[in-house]
């Protein structure tokens, strides 16, 4: 009988379940039957990739963005008595799968209340240091005592010098083992001509995910090259409509997302860090709006920024105009690495 794995990725955006996506086909191609936990969006984007694995709904966090950026911590530390029942009640439900699907081991990206001391637990984040400003101190001790309450932390990216995540990912020491397993990215760079100039690739929790969207319809109205826009929308059917040069999609599914991306001379998107994943992995050229108030995507944007790779702005200060700058920037490239899964997963063959 195959050992049942949970897979339980955060529902914040969608980047926590479509980095999860590697994941699962590699614990099904070393013989684990892979149980997926999640809510919402990040829930039906993975019952979608894989129909004919068993899903499971789990306690929404219900986490929402401020409308206005300079608020976003302050909503934060609001909506923190809401998370942490949220994340007791993720505590009682896990509790019940693992008695329910005879469990044999928990892979929790960013979900904190998924872990058991009954069975080999790990921890998936970038973010092993939590900006949010002078409060960064805080916010970073709470997050590594969760931590430590799994056996082991995976970290998407590498411990060399040449990183995606700069301090986010990178302490001195831990309590628990640290294994940087890589950049986590479900594409393949397959080398497909270019056919679109521009490609708008949208996510994350509203309402800034609508905020950003009508900013780049209302700027994209002028522009001459051929776009195509991804709302990033999960619904239950695709829909495309054709407006002008402009193809816009409400979701795509993978397949798709990754020969659409490969084709596109240039991405318009959010600075997550799995997008950043994607973009390395793909060789692309991109332009970075962070997410106004988030402290993690303004850093990573201004980081790559700083290193001549990605140009970026705030979100109010975007125009067509800004585009002009990009012959000065790199792009991102993919980094010579592989994941050693095997080995990875050796931490459920333990009886």
């Amino acid at each position: 009988m195959k050992k049942r794995i949970l897979v339980a990725p955060l529902n914040w955006g969608l980047g926590h379940a479509t980095r999860s996506i590697p994941i699962i086909y590699e614990l099904i191609k070393y013989g684990f039957e892979p149980i997926i936990a999640s809510d919402g969006t990040a829930l039906t984007l993975l019952q979608k990739e894989f129909p004919c694995l068993s899903s499971i709904e789990l306690p929404s966090y219900n986490v929402t963005y401020a409308k206005k950026g300079k608020l976003f911590k302050l909503k934060m530390i609001k909506d923190s008595p809401k998370l942490l029942k949220a994340i007791k009640a993720e505590k009682k439900t896990t509790k019940s799968i693992i008695e329910t699907h005879n469990i044999k081991g928990i892979i929790s990206d960013n979900r904190l209340g998924v872990y058991s001391k009954k069975v080999p637990s790990v921890f998936i984040t970038h973010q092993l240091n939590v900006l949010t400003g002078s409060t960064t101190w805080l916010s970073t001790k709470m997050h590594q005592k969760i931590i430590k309450k799994f056996d082991v932390c995976w970290v998407p990216d590498t411990i060399e010098d040449i990183n995606l995540s700069g301090k986010l990912g990178h302490i001195m020491s831990f309590d628990i083992p640290l294994e940087y397993i890589g950049p986590l990215s479900r594409f393949q760079n397959k080398g497909y001509k270019i056919q679109n100039d521009l490609m708008v690739l949208l996510s994350g929790p509203e309402p800034q995910r609508t905020f950003l969207e009508e900013k780049l319809f209302s700027e994209l109205k002028n522009y001459t090259g051929k776009v195509i826009f991804v709302k990033g929308i999960m619904e239950k059917e695709q829909t495309i409509q054709i407006m002008g040069n402009m193809t816009v999609y409400n979701f795509m599914t993978s397949h798709l997302l990754e020969k659409t991306i490969n084709q596109s001379a240039l991405i318009i998107s959010r600075s997550g860090y799995t997008t950043i994943m994607d973009l390395a992995k793909l060789n692309k050229k991109a332009f970075f709006i962070p997410t106004p108030g988030q402290f993690e995507q303004e850093y990573l944007a201004k980081r790559l920024t700083d290193l001549k790779l990605v140009p970026s702005c705030k979100q109010e200060d975007f125009t067509l105009n800004k585009l002009e700058s990009m012959s000065s920037f790199k792009g991102l490239k993919s980094f010579d690495y592989s994941v050693d899964f095997k080995n990875l997963f050796n931490l459920f063959e333990c009886e």
